[in-house]
């Protein structure tokens, strides 16, 4: 399995996640919803990124960008609009859960001299998590071979009625979110997690991939050693040095990664998401549960079941 698929499996538009912006300016939008990701992608013209704290960042025609949440940010055509200090003309609040309001004169048409395209990611799962905290609050993406294709084409369905419509915006969308991550970790800026880079080691990569394959198995550090074909005492070693763990401790954080996102599945008992990260008995693993997360898995699941659940509504546009 691969790691970076793994991981981004849980990251999915669902229903009605994203919204069409035809912007004459002045103009400036204001994304207050809170999401934990958003994605930004320009299909006419440009405009500046103004986070609450950072600098701002100009994102253009041919780029993406992908802003990491909760905090409040603007998309502007004059940073100078969204700075805070009193009225700015044109300011439009963005919240995924309100009910888009009736489209100015000619906001059906994409002949607008800015027409930008915005998709919410409510991220709840700790999987995707793991990557995905390693994010800038803003990062920007020139198009890649892989990427660019898809630019025209989501233009091109975007008030398409066809049977099925919103399912294709949706994956396309989770396509485009993909290709602009991987894009950006392997560029030169980028500082993903140790793990991240650790998967490309001669040593700790075999491990690592090992671990993730199969987290139920009873793993050994002999067992990962003889994976990566060096002894125990060298594998120890180098995927500390790698990892910032050792392989048993990576594993346990792990299963406990995993055990959380099963939580919220109500159809499995305690015992039963015990036996699927590879604990015979609920009690052992309640304990390191509860030693790695702070919280016995009873009350985890307690917790997360009262969490509010966005409204999925169109958003205002």
């Amino acid at each position: 399995m691969d790691v970076f698929d793994e991981l981004l499996r849980g990251v999915r538009g669902k229903g009605a996640v994203f919204g069409r912006s035809v912007l004459w300016p002045p103009w400036s939008l204001r994304f207050t919803d809170g999401a934990y990701l958003t994605l930004i992608l320009p299909l006419r013209g440009a405009g500046w990124i103004v986070p609450e704290a950072g600098e701002p960042r100009r994102v253009q025609l041919g780029e993406a960008a992908i802003v990491r949440g909760p905090a409040p940010f603007s998309f502007t055509d004059d940073p100078a609009n969204a700075s805070g200090t009193g009225p700015a003309p044109g300011v439009r609040e963005v919240r995924w859960g309100e009910e888009r309001p009736d489209a100015a004169e000619g906001d059906d048409e994409l002949g607008g001299p800015t027409v930008l395209l915005a998709a919410a990611y409510d991220v709840r799962e700790q999987v995707p998590q793991r990557l995905l905290r390693a994010l800038p609050p803003v990062l920007v993406v020139p198009d890649e071979p892989d990427c660019a294709p898809l630019h025209a084409y989501l233009e091109g369905q975007i008030g398409g009625g066809r049977p099925g419509h919103q399912i294709v915006l949706d994956r396309l969308l989770d396509w485009l979110l993909v290709c602009t991550l991987r894009d950006w970790f392997d560029r030169p800026e980028a500082q993903p997690p140790a793990w991240y880079g650790a998967l490309g080691d001669e040593v700790a990569g075999p491990a690592l991939r090992a671990i993730h394959e199969d987290p139920a198995h009873p793993w050994t550090t002999a067992e990962l050693a003889a994976r990566a074909g060096v002894s125990r005492t060298t594998l120890a070693k180098r995927f500390t040095e790698q990892v910032g763990d050792g392989p048993v401790a990576y594993l346990t954080d792990w299963r406990m990664t995993l055990a959380a996102d099963l939580l919220s599945r109500t159809e499995l008992t305690v015992a039963a998401v015990a036996r699927r990260v590879g604990y015979a008995d609920a009690f052992g693993f309640s304990a390191a549960f509860k030693r790695l997360r702070g919280a016995s898995p009873s009350a985890y699941r307690r917790e997360a079941a009262t969490a509010p659940v966005p409204d999925r509504a169109v958003p205002a546009g």
